[in-house]
């Protein structure tokens, strides 16, 4: 199978730059490992050209640990064990899904961080090697081999699922005689979701695991030769943390709902501006008159023929939006059967048959929309608004959510309640010329993104008299 990379023109000026390798991690670990020597092969491919297969070696250095004694004044050194796993199923649920809780705020558990959503992408060949995300967890363990702390981590040989969009960077990176793929990178495949990307077990030394965690990503990407290690969507926490480790910052920008305690719909649109509260009462009435009737499925209300109908679905838009599906009609029953109550079906139906439906997940605080798909052969006039977004607010209000996250993009979005926040993500570029540029473009970015969201706000759909 060959991964085929499209490349777009840099979107930004770019110098010309000295092409180096410059490995500019630094080993600070006291004691090298003494465990086996591991290894992986990989395979990448370039255009025109026959796939490079690669043996690398991947094992990883110990990290001191200094941490209080049980007597006042006592130090005790530990070592935090570091090692790569090719596959989420090596470590229990149990164990991923402690590191996932104790890494989020209280309430606030984010689904996709969870082994169920994860293990699934793995097990129904959505997020492996043959699709161009190898999986390259990183695990921290302590000297009785109990797990202080994870990190979804994918080697990858293209840019395709991320929604951070560096496709002008890897033109560019090639234009001046550089390899930008493989590339590392820490996130959830096809999913722009915020959460943290760096999970550790709250514990007295959690801060000294973060680090070792990142040192070791960094000491990973110089062994496999990538050009690059890219952090999308993590917390804003770890985005300033990870600043002081070399990682050039970027910012996004997304539409998020926020619930103000609201009782039911109608008393949030009477926050709204009369001629956007006006606009969606005519979207939602247009619902009934082509005897539509929308339902909202939770665990198992949600049957196996709900979920091939939301896979047709689904590449409806794919085949109309993307081209290729990222998911299998696979992955939809194995992550439904590992997510429980915690999956929300939205359906439209025409005379009891779905005719287009929307997937959300719930979390602690938070309903993510993800998906979105109708049936091919039919048109009806602001379904989608009604299913992805109005469907969602009321869902949120029933269950005492704070958010609405709807997915990446879409500035139709905003008139129907969804104001602009910002998203983040880390890049760990080698090339310290390439880095230099980077950095210069973000700092432009950055500021045309906060100029946007300010606009956007300013022009919002609510009341001048909100707080």
């Amino acid at each position: 199978m060959a991964v085929v990379l499209s490349h777009c023109k840099p979107s930004f000026p770019l110098r010309r730059f000295h092409h180096h390798r410059e490995n500019s991690w630094k080993k600070e670990y006291v004691r090298s490992s003494s465990r086996r020597r591991f290894t992986v092969r990989a395979m990448f491919w370039r255009s025109n050209k026959s796939p490079e297969v690669k043996e690398f070696d991947i094992s990883l250095s110990n990290y001191p640990l200094t941490e209080s004694g049980t007597e006042e004044g006592s130090r005790k050194k530990n070592v935090i064990s570091l090692s790569v796993v090719s596959s989420i199923s090596e470590i229990t649920q149990a164990e991923w899904d402690a590191c996932a809780l104790d890494s989020s705020e209280p309430g606030s558990h984010n689904p996709f961080l969870m082994h169920g959503f994860l293990s699934s992408l793995e097990d129904t060949k959505c997020a492996v090697r043959e699709t161009g995300w190898m999986p390259l967890h990183i695990v921290a363990k302590d000297e009785s081999d109990n797990v202080l702390g994870v990190s979804p981590l994918y080697l990858k040989s293209h840019s395709y699922g991320e929604f951070v969009f560096d496709h002008s960077w890897a033109d560019a990176y090639r234009s001046f005689g550089g390899r930008y793929y493989p590339k590392l990178q820490s996130c959830v495949p096809f999913t722009p979701v915020t959460g943290p990307r760096i999970l550790v077990r709250d514990s007295p030394c959690k801060d000294q695991v973060f680090d070792a965690i990142v040192s070791a990503m960094t000491e990973l990407a110089a062994k496999l030769q990538v050009s690059s290690l890219h952090i999308t969507f993590p917390s804003g926490d770890e985005w300033n943390k990870l600043k002081e480790k070399g990682f050039s910052q970027r910012i996004g920008m997304q539409y998020h709902w926020k619930n103000r305690d609201y009782k039911n719909f109608d008393e949030f649109l009477m926050d709204m501006k009369q001629s956007k509260r006006k606009n969606i009462r005519q979207e939602r009435k247009k619902i009934g008159t082509q005897n539509l009737k929308m339902r909202r499925l939770r665990g198992d209300e949600i049957k196996a023929s709900h979920w091939d109908s939301f896979y047709d679905f689904y590449r409806n838009t794919t085949d109309n939006k993307w081209g290729t599906p990222y998911l299998t009609r696979e992955f939809f029953h194995y992550m439904a059967s590992k997510l429980g109550d915690g999956v929300l079906l939205v359906l439209a139906e025409e005379n009891e048959e779905p005719v287009a439906g929307a997937l959300n997940l719930i979390g602690g605080d938070t309903l993510f929309g993800r998906l979105w798909g109708c049936r091919p052969d039919s048109y009806y006039p602001s379904l989608h608004f009604e299913a992805c977004y109005y469907q969602a607010i009321e869902a949120a209000i029933e269950l005492n959510l704070k958010t609405v996250e709807a997915g990446a993009q879409g500035e139709h979005k905003i008139q129907r309640g969804y104001l602009p926040v910002k998203t983040y993500s880390c890049h760990y570029i080698f090339d310290q010329g390439f880095k230099q540029s980077i950095d210069e473009f973000l700092v432009r970015e950055s500021n045309q993104v906060d100029y946007v969201i300010k606009l956007l706000h300013e022009s919002g759909p609510f009341k001048e008299t909100r707080e």
